[in-house]
Protein backbone atom coordinates (compact mmCIF):
# COMPACT_ATOMS: atom_id res chain seq x y z
CA UNK A 1 0.00 0.00 0.00
CA UNK A 2 3.00 1.82 0.16
CA UNK A 3 3.73 2.62 -3.10
CA UNK A 4 0.01 3.33 -3.79
CA UNK A 5 -0.07 5.62 -1.10
CA UNK A 6 2.92 7.47 -2.40
CA UNK A 7 1.96 7.54 -5.77
CA UNK A 8 -1.19 9.21 -5.61
CA UNK A 9 0.54 11.20 -3.02
CA UNK A 10 2.29 12.35 -6.38
CA UNK A 11 -0.20 12.63 -8.15
CA UNK A 12 -2.41 14.23 -6.15
CA UNK A 13 -0.49 15.94 -3.71
CA UNK A 14 -2.67 19.12 -3.68
CA UNK A 15 -5.36 17.51 -1.85
CA UNK A 16 -5.88 18.67 1.30
CA UNK A 17 -2.60 16.23 2.58
CA UNK A 18 -5.12 13.26 2.05
CA UNK A 19 -7.40 15.05 4.88
CA UNK A 20 -5.27 13.12 6.99
CA UNK A 21 -6.89 13.47 10.38
CA UNK A 22 -10.58 12.99 8.91
CA UNK A 23 -12.53 10.11 9.57
CA UNK A 24 -13.51 7.64 6.10
CA UNK A 25 -16.98 6.06 6.39
CA UNK A 26 -18.67 4.85 3.65
CA UNK A 27 -22.91 5.22 2.79
CA UNK A 28 -24.48 2.05 2.01
CA UNK A 29 -28.22 3.01 0.67
CA UNK A 30 -30.36 -0.66 -0.04
CA UNK A 31 -33.14 -0.99 -2.34
CA UNK A 32 -35.46 -3.51 -2.12
CA UNK A 33 -38.27 -4.14 -5.02
CA UNK A 34 -39.11 -4.27 -8.84
CA UNK A 35 -35.89 -2.87 -9.24
CA UNK A 36 -34.18 -5.51 -6.89
CA UNK A 37 -30.97 -4.87 -7.86
CA UNK A 38 -30.65 -0.91 -8.48
CA UNK A 39 -31.11 0.71 -6.11
CA UNK A 40 -29.00 -0.72 -2.97
CA UNK A 41 -28.20 2.71 -1.24
CA UNK A 42 -26.08 0.23 -0.04
CA UNK A 43 -27.89 -2.66 -0.79
CA UNK A 44 -30.93 -3.15 -2.66
CA UNK A 45 -33.61 -1.20 -4.41
CA UNK A 46 -33.81 -1.68 -1.25
CA UNK A 47 -34.12 2.38 -1.16
CA UNK A 48 -25.55 1.54 0.84
CA UNK A 49 -3.49 -4.42 8.89
CA UNK A 50 -3.15 -7.26 11.16
CA UNK A 51 -5.17 -6.04 14.19
CA UNK A 52 -2.97 -3.00 14.50
CA UNK A 53 -5.22 0.11 15.61
CA UNK A 54 -6.33 2.10 12.35
CA UNK A 55 -4.54 5.36 12.02
CA UNK A 56 -5.95 8.41 12.24
CA UNK A 57 -5.12 8.79 8.67
CA UNK A 58 -7.19 6.10 7.65
CA UNK A 59 -9.58 5.89 10.82
CA UNK A 60 -13.29 5.17 10.07
CA UNK A 61 -13.81 5.39 6.03
CA UNK A 62 -17.54 7.03 5.80
CA UNK A 63 -19.59 4.40 4.27
CA UNK A 64 -20.74 5.83 1.11
CA UNK A 65 -24.15 5.25 0.29
CA UNK A 66 -25.25 2.27 -1.84
CA UNK A 67 -27.86 2.72 -4.39
CA UNK A 68 -29.50 -0.83 -5.25
CA UNK A 69 -32.06 -1.19 -8.38
CA UNK A 70 -33.96 -4.48 -8.31
CA UNK A 71 -33.92 -5.71 -11.75
CA UNK A 72 -37.19 -7.47 -11.90
CA UNK A 73 -39.40 -5.38 -14.05
CA UNK A 74 -42.56 -4.69 -12.80
CA UNK A 75 -43.04 -6.46 -9.53
CA UNK A 76 -40.52 -6.82 -6.72
CA UNK A 77 -39.49 -10.39 -6.50
CA UNK A 78 -40.73 -13.06 -3.48
CA UNK A 79 -37.45 -13.51 -1.53
CA UNK A 80 -35.55 -9.90 -2.25
CA UNK A 81 -36.03 -9.46 1.70
CA UNK A 82 -34.04 -12.05 2.58
CA UNK A 83 -31.32 -11.80 0.02
CA UNK A 84 -31.09 -8.01 1.48
CA UNK A 85 -30.61 -8.89 4.71
CA UNK A 86 -28.23 -11.35 3.52
CA UNK A 87 -25.76 -8.42 1.30
CA UNK A 88 -26.71 -6.47 4.44
CA UNK A 89 -24.91 -8.76 7.04
CA UNK A 90 -21.93 -9.28 4.74
CA UNK A 91 -21.14 -5.53 3.92
CA UNK A 92 -21.65 -4.71 6.99
CA UNK A 93 -19.60 -2.53 9.50
CA UNK A 94 -19.92 -0.17 12.44
CA UNK A 95 -18.45 3.01 10.71
CA UNK A 96 -19.91 2.72 7.75
CA UNK A 97 -23.94 3.92 6.63
CA UNK A 98 -26.34 2.47 5.22
CA UNK A 99 -30.00 3.27 3.68
CA UNK A 100 -32.30 0.64 2.59
CA UNK A 101 -35.44 1.17 0.31
CA UNK A 102 -37.43 -1.25 -0.28
CA UNK A 103 -39.83 -0.77 -3.35
CA UNK A 104 -43.87 1.04 -2.61
CA UNK A 105 -45.10 -2.52 -4.22
CA UNK A 106 -42.93 -4.53 -1.73
CA UNK A 107 -45.58 -6.54 0.25
CA UNK A 108 -46.51 -4.90 3.77
CA UNK A 109 -45.33 -8.83 4.98
CA UNK A 110 -41.76 -8.26 3.45
CA UNK A 111 -41.05 -4.95 4.56
CA UNK A 112 -42.53 -5.09 7.89
CA UNK A 113 -40.04 -8.31 8.15
CA UNK A 114 -37.60 -6.04 6.63
CA UNK A 115 -37.95 -3.51 9.64
CA UNK A 116 -38.11 -5.81 12.01
CA UNK A 117 -34.74 -7.48 11.64
CA UNK A 118 -33.07 -3.98 11.15
CA UNK A 119 -34.87 -2.95 14.30
CA UNK A 120 -33.81 -5.95 16.20
CA UNK A 121 -30.15 -6.50 14.93
CA UNK A 122 -28.05 -5.81 18.38
CA UNK A 123 -25.45 -4.50 16.08
CA UNK A 124 -27.65 -2.12 13.84
CA UNK A 125 -29.48 -0.97 17.58
CA UNK A 126 -26.05 -0.03 18.91
CA UNK A 127 -24.49 2.03 16.13
CA UNK A 128 -27.67 3.23 14.73
CA UNK A 129 -26.19 2.99 11.00
CA UNK A 130 -28.43 1.34 8.99
CA UNK A 131 -31.73 3.63 8.13
CA UNK A 132 -35.02 1.99 6.03
CA UNK A 133 -36.65 4.29 4.08
CA UNK A 134 -39.89 4.22 5.42
CA UNK A 135 -41.46 6.49 3.12
CA UNK A 136 -41.04 4.13 -0.32
CA UNK A 137 -40.50 5.45 -3.89
CA UNK A 138 -42.34 3.85 -6.34
CA UNK A 139 -38.75 2.52 -8.73
CA UNK A 140 -39.87 1.55 -12.71
CA UNK A 141 -37.64 -0.88 -14.38
CA UNK A 142 -35.45 0.77 -17.05
CA UNK A 143 -36.93 4.48 -15.55
CA UNK A 144 -35.72 7.45 -14.35
CA UNK A 145 -37.54 6.69 -11.22
CA UNK A 146 -34.45 4.77 -10.24
CA UNK A 147 -32.35 7.79 -10.70
CA UNK A 148 -34.34 9.78 -8.55
CA UNK A 149 -34.70 7.18 -6.03
CA UNK A 150 -30.67 7.70 -5.90
CA UNK A 151 -31.02 10.78 -5.15
CA UNK A 152 -33.30 10.22 -2.52
CA UNK A 153 -31.44 8.46 -0.25
CA UNK A 154 -28.18 10.28 -1.27
CA UNK A 155 -29.77 13.10 -0.03
CA UNK A 156 -31.02 11.27 3.06
CA UNK A 157 -27.53 10.47 3.69
CA UNK A 158 -25.93 14.16 3.15
CA UNK A 159 -28.89 15.49 5.79
CA UNK A 160 -29.63 12.72 8.17
CA UNK A 161 -26.19 10.20 8.37
CA UNK A 162 -22.99 12.23 9.16
CA UNK A 163 -19.86 12.20 7.88
CA UNK A 164 -19.07 9.73 4.81
CA UNK A 165 -16.65 9.64 1.74
CA UNK A 166 -18.27 7.72 -1.18
CA UNK A 167 -20.94 6.51 -2.04
CA UNK A 168 -21.78 2.95 -3.64
CA UNK A 169 -24.89 1.76 -5.17
CA UNK A 170 -25.25 -2.37 -4.84
CA UNK A 171 -28.19 -4.51 -5.24
CA UNK A 172 -29.75 -7.29 -3.47
CA UNK A 173 -28.24 -9.48 -6.48
CA UNK A 174 -24.37 -8.16 -5.64
CA UNK A 175 -22.02 -9.26 -3.25
CA UNK A 176 -18.98 -8.55 -1.84
CA UNK A 177 -15.47 -10.13 -2.81
CA UNK A 178 -13.85 -8.82 -0.30
CA UNK A 179 -14.47 -7.88 3.54
CA UNK A 180 -14.89 -3.71 4.77
CA UNK A 181 -11.71 -3.98 6.93
CA UNK A 182 -10.01 -4.54 3.11
CA UNK A 183 -12.27 -2.15 1.69
CA UNK A 184 -11.74 0.39 4.31
CA UNK A 185 -8.20 -0.54 4.53
CA UNK A 186 -6.95 0.08 0.92
CA UNK A 187 -9.99 3.17 0.12
CA UNK A 188 -8.36 4.79 3.32
CA UNK A 189 -5.38 5.79 1.19
CA UNK A 190 -6.94 7.23 -1.63
CA UNK A 191 -7.95 11.01 -2.02
CA UNK A 192 -11.68 11.34 -1.47
CA UNK A 193 -12.14 13.33 -4.51
CA UNK A 194 -12.00 10.16 -6.50
CA UNK A 195 -14.61 8.72 -8.69
CA UNK A 196 -15.28 5.25 -9.61
CA UNK A 197 -17.48 5.23 -12.52
CA UNK A 198 -17.30 2.86 -15.74
CA UNK A 199 -17.88 5.53 -18.32
CA UNK A 200 -17.57 6.32 -22.44
CA UNK A 201 -18.69 8.57 -24.61
CA UNK A 202 -18.96 6.21 -27.08
CA UNK A 203 -22.45 5.26 -26.94
CA UNK A 204 -22.32 3.36 -30.44
CA UNK A 205 -26.48 1.23 -30.69
CA UNK A 206 -27.30 3.09 -27.73
CA UNK A 207 -27.56 6.15 -29.65
CA UNK A 208 -30.49 4.78 -31.68
CA UNK A 209 -32.05 2.76 -28.82
CA UNK A 210 -31.73 5.05 -26.16
CA UNK A 211 -30.52 8.51 -26.37
CA UNK A 212 -32.95 8.89 -29.58
CA UNK A 213 -36.70 7.15 -28.77
CA UNK A 214 -38.85 9.47 -26.09
CA UNK A 215 -39.85 7.48 -22.98
CA UNK A 216 -42.54 8.21 -20.51
CA UNK A 217 -41.79 6.61 -16.71
CA UNK A 218 -45.62 6.64 -14.99
CA UNK A 219 -43.86 5.71 -11.99
CA UNK A 220 -43.50 9.67 -11.69
CA UNK A 221 -47.17 10.38 -11.80
CA UNK A 222 -48.87 7.21 -11.00
CA UNK A 223 -49.72 5.27 -7.32
CA UNK A 224 -49.97 1.96 -9.43
CA UNK A 225 -46.74 0.68 -11.15
CA UNK A 226 -46.71 0.44 -15.03
CA UNK A 227 -44.35 -0.13 -17.58
CA UNK A 228 -42.48 2.84 -19.37
CA UNK A 229 -44.13 3.67 -22.69
CA UNK A 230 -42.58 5.09 -25.70
CA UNK A 231 -43.61 8.33 -27.58
CA UNK A 232 -43.73 8.32 -31.00
CA UNK A 233 -41.70 10.75 -32.08
CA UNK A 234 -38.04 11.03 -31.36
CA UNK A 235 -35.59 13.72 -31.01
CA UNK A 236 -32.10 14.13 -31.54
CA UNK A 237 -28.68 14.22 -29.86
CA UNK A 238 -28.05 16.75 -27.52
CA UNK A 239 -25.50 19.77 -28.27
CA UNK A 240 -25.85 21.75 -24.77
CA UNK A 241 -23.58 18.86 -23.66
CA UNK A 242 -21.66 15.57 -24.09
CA UNK A 243 -23.51 12.16 -23.77
CA UNK A 244 -22.02 9.68 -21.77
CA UNK A 245 -23.21 6.13 -21.28
CA UNK A 246 -21.60 2.93 -18.79
CA UNK A 247 -22.37 0.42 -16.01
CA UNK A 248 -24.85 1.52 -13.73
CA UNK A 249 -22.76 0.56 -10.51
CA UNK A 250 -20.41 3.09 -9.67
CA UNK A 251 -18.66 4.71 -5.99
CA UNK A 252 -19.15 8.35 -6.10
CA UNK A 253 -17.32 10.72 -3.65
CA UNK A 254 -19.12 13.09 -1.54
CA UNK A 255 -18.21 15.87 -2.60
CA UNK A 256 -19.81 14.78 -6.04
CA UNK A 257 -23.21 13.71 -4.75
CA UNK A 258 -23.02 16.88 -2.93
CA UNK A 259 -23.03 18.75 -6.81
CA UNK A 260 -25.61 16.71 -7.75
CA UNK A 261 -28.00 17.38 -5.41
CA UNK A 262 -27.54 20.82 -4.76
CA UNK A 263 -26.50 21.79 -8.47
CA UNK A 264 -25.07 24.88 -7.79
CA UNK A 265 -24.20 25.46 -12.00
CA UNK A 266 -27.60 23.92 -12.92
CA UNK A 267 -25.89 21.04 -15.21
CA UNK A 268 -26.88 18.15 -12.33
CA UNK A 269 -30.49 19.40 -12.84
CA UNK A 270 -30.76 20.31 -16.48
CA UNK A 271 -28.96 16.87 -17.15
CA UNK A 272 -31.71 15.31 -14.82
CA UNK A 273 -34.60 16.59 -17.21
CA UNK A 274 -33.38 15.31 -19.86
CA UNK A 275 -33.12 11.92 -18.76
CA UNK A 276 -36.55 11.67 -17.46
CA UNK A 277 -37.36 10.83 -21.20
CA UNK A 278 -34.80 8.25 -21.77
CA UNK A 279 -34.58 4.36 -21.15
CA UNK A 280 -32.32 2.97 -18.73
CA UNK A 281 -31.32 6.29 -17.66
CA UNK A 282 -29.20 5.01 -14.42
CA UNK A 283 -26.28 3.91 -17.51
CA UNK A 284 -26.20 7.60 -18.20
CA UNK A 285 -27.19 10.38 -16.12
CA UNK A 286 -24.66 10.47 -13.46
CA UNK A 287 -21.96 9.50 -16.26
CA UNK A 288 -23.24 12.68 -17.92
CA UNK A 289 -22.74 14.84 -15.23
CA UNK A 290 -19.73 14.07 -13.96
CA UNK A 291 -17.78 14.46 -17.57
CA UNK A 292 -19.56 17.45 -18.28
CA UNK A 293 -18.43 18.74 -15.37
CA UNK A 294 -15.14 20.59 -15.16
CA UNK A 295 -14.77 20.08 -11.72
CA UNK A 296 -15.51 16.61 -11.80
CA UNK A 297 -13.97 15.43 -14.69
CA UNK A 298 -10.40 15.17 -13.94
CA UNK A 299 -11.56 13.19 -10.81
CA UNK A 300 -13.28 9.58 -13.13
CA UNK A 301 -11.56 6.18 -12.40
CA UNK A 302 -13.04 4.24 -15.68
CA UNK A 303 -14.22 1.15 -13.44
CA UNK A 304 -17.73 0.27 -11.53
CA UNK A 305 -15.26 -2.01 -8.97
CA UNK A 306 -17.03 -5.58 -10.27
CA UNK A 307 -16.98 -8.37 -11.75
CA UNK A 308 -19.54 -9.18 -13.92
CA UNK A 309 -19.96 -11.49 -16.49
CA UNK A 310 -21.86 -10.61 -19.74
CA UNK A 311 -22.74 -11.80 -23.31
CA UNK A 312 -20.29 -10.77 -26.09
CA UNK A 313 -21.98 -8.44 -27.66
CA UNK A 314 -23.44 -7.72 -23.85
CA UNK A 315 -27.39 -8.44 -23.52
CA UNK A 316 -29.48 -6.56 -21.78
CA UNK A 317 -28.43 -8.40 -18.66
CA UNK A 318 -25.38 -10.18 -17.29
CA UNK A 319 -25.43 -14.05 -16.33
CA UNK A 320 -26.27 -15.05 -13.09
CA UNK A 321 -22.78 -16.09 -11.31
CA UNK A 322 -22.37 -19.79 -10.26
CA UNK A 323 -19.54 -21.72 -8.72
CA UNK A 324 -18.22 -22.35 -11.67
CA UNK A 325 -17.02 -18.60 -11.84
CA UNK A 326 -15.43 -18.59 -8.44
CA UNK A 327 -12.08 -18.43 -10.05
CA UNK A 328 -12.78 -15.45 -12.22
CA UNK A 329 -14.44 -13.71 -10.00
CA UNK A 330 -11.07 -13.55 -7.03
CA UNK A 331 -9.02 -12.96 -10.46
CA UNK A 332 -10.67 -10.17 -11.41
CA UNK A 333 -9.41 -8.25 -7.75
CA UNK A 334 -13.12 -6.74 -8.08
CA UNK A 335 -14.26 -5.99 -4.73
CA UNK A 336 -18.14 -6.89 -5.83
CA UNK A 337 -19.67 -9.00 -8.24
CA UNK A 338 -23.11 -9.61 -9.81
CA UNK A 339 -25.46 -11.32 -10.12
CA UNK A 340 -26.56 -14.37 -8.08
CA UNK A 341 -29.57 -16.13 -7.91
CA UNK A 342 -30.59 -15.65 -4.20
CA UNK A 343 -29.33 -18.27 -2.09
CA UNK A 344 -26.80 -20.03 -4.78
CA UNK A 345 -24.31 -22.27 -3.11
CA UNK A 346 -21.21 -19.90 -4.45
CA UNK A 347 -22.39 -17.31 -2.00
CA UNK A 348 -21.93 -19.68 0.64
CA UNK A 349 -18.28 -20.69 -0.98
CA UNK A 350 -17.73 -17.08 -1.26
CA UNK A 351 -18.69 -16.34 2.83
CA UNK A 352 -16.34 -19.20 3.60
CA UNK A 353 -13.42 -18.84 1.22
CA UNK A 354 -13.23 -14.95 0.94
CA UNK A 355 -15.08 -13.85 4.15
CA UNK A 356 -14.85 -15.79 6.61
CA UNK A 357 -18.57 -15.21 7.16
CA UNK A 358 -20.57 -17.84 9.45
CA UNK A 359 -24.77 -18.17 8.76
CA UNK A 360 -26.78 -14.90 9.81
CA UNK A 361 -23.67 -13.22 11.14
CA UNK A 362 -21.55 -9.88 9.90
CA UNK A 363 -18.39 -10.43 8.49
CA UNK A 364 -15.69 -10.35 11.55
CA UNK A 365 -12.92 -7.73 11.22
CA UNK A 366 -10.44 -6.03 13.52
CA UNK A 367 -13.42 -4.88 15.79
CA UNK A 368 -14.81 -8.13 16.65
CA UNK A 369 -13.22 -9.39 20.05
CA UNK A 370 -14.96 -12.11 20.87
CA UNK A 371 -14.04 -15.94 20.39
CA UNK A 372 -15.14 -18.27 17.63
CA UNK A 373 -16.18 -21.45 19.03
CA UNK A 374 -18.74 -23.59 18.43
CA UNK A 375 -20.10 -21.55 15.85
CA UNK A 376 -20.17 -18.64 18.07
CA UNK A 377 -20.41 -15.00 16.57
CA UNK A 378 -17.00 -13.24 16.97
CA UNK A 379 -19.06 -9.72 16.82
CA UNK A 380 -21.00 -10.33 19.03
CA UNK A 381 -18.28 -8.70 21.55
CA UNK A 382 -17.31 -5.56 20.38
CA UNK A 383 -14.11 -3.61 20.45
CA UNK A 384 -12.47 -0.59 18.88
CA UNK A 385 -14.14 -0.29 15.68
CA UNK A 386 -11.43 1.81 14.14
CA UNK A 387 -8.77 -1.61 14.33
CA UNK A 388 -8.86 -2.77 10.99
CA UNK A 389 -7.62 -6.56 10.22
CA UNK A 390 -7.25 -6.58 6.32
CA UNK A 391 -6.10 -9.93 4.84
CA UNK A 392 -5.41 -11.40 0.91
CA UNK A 393 -8.60 -9.53 0.03
CA UNK A 394 -7.09 -5.97 0.80
CA UNK A 395 -3.99 -7.39 -1.26
CA UNK A 396 -6.56 -8.22 -4.43
CA UNK A 397 -7.93 -5.01 -4.72
CA UNK A 398 -4.48 -3.16 -3.87
CA UNK A 399 -3.57 -5.00 -7.59
CA UNK A 400 -6.85 -3.79 -9.11
CA UNK A 401 -6.57 -0.04 -7.71
CA UNK A 402 -2.92 0.07 -9.05
CA UNK A 403 -3.69 -1.09 -11.92
CA UNK A 404 -6.89 1.65 -12.37
CA UNK A 405 -4.51 3.99 -11.35
CA UNK A 406 -1.67 3.71 -13.54
CA UNK A 407 -0.28 5.78 -16.45
CA UNK A 408 -1.62 3.58 -19.33
CA UNK A 409 -5.20 3.34 -17.29
CA UNK A 410 -6.17 6.56 -15.35
CA UNK A 411 -5.40 9.69 -17.30
CA UNK A 412 -6.29 8.20 -20.85
CA UNK A 413 -9.39 6.74 -19.62
CA UNK A 414 -10.83 9.72 -18.07
CA UNK A 415 -14.40 11.13 -19.77
CA UNK A 416 -12.88 9.13 -23.21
Amino acid sequence: MKKLKNYYMHLRHHHHHHHAAAERKWVFPLAIGSLLSLFLLFLATLTSPEGTPILPFYRSITAASYSVFVESKLRPLPGDGAAVTRVLLALYHPNNRYVVHLDLESSPEERSDLVRFVEGHALFKRFGNVRVIKKANLVTYRGPTMVANTLHAAAILLRELGDWDWFINLSASDYPLVTQDDLLHTFSYLPRDLNFIDHTSDIGWKDHQRARPIIVDPGLYMNKKQDVFWITQRRSRPTAFKLFTGSAWMALSKSFIDYCIWGWDNLPRTVLMYYSNFISSPEGYFHTVICNAQEFRNTTVNSDLHFISWDNPPKQHPHYLTVDDMKGMVGSNAPFARKFHREDPVLDKIDAELLSRGPGMTVPGGWCIGKRENGTDPCSEVGDTNVLRPGPGSKRLETLINSLLSNEKFRPRQCM
